[in-house]
């Protein structure tokens, strides 16, 4: 399981760098971890809503909220999943 872990921090390593930091993560709580994913797939569930509606409506101008939508609920989810206590952190705001 360790080693899936590893291989995926590996994939997802542009999108982690931009969260991870060497400073010590002041305010870390588990359920920090917790809402970040809970958020993050509420939203890429709203995604593919909103795919679903664009497709229902053949209205293709609406596609720029689903590929937001989308890119907020994947960031948050690897963050969350994959990303260290420094990352969560930085995402929550250090103060």
């Amino acid at each position: 399981m360790e080693d899936m872990k590893q291989l995926f921090r590996a994939l997802f390593r542009p999108i982690l760098r931009h969260f991870e930091t060497d400073e010590a993560s002041v305010n870390y709580r588990k359920s920090h971890r917790i809402v970040l994913n809970v958020v993050g797939g509420l939203f890429l569930l709203l995604s593919f809503g909103s795919l679903f509606a664009v497709l229902y409506t053949g209205q293709y101008g609406a596609l720029v909220p689903v590929v937001v939508f989308f890119c907020v609920g994947f960031v948050a989810l690897v963050v969350g999943s994959l990303g260290s206590e420094n990352a969560v952190s930085r995402i929550w705001g250090n103060r």
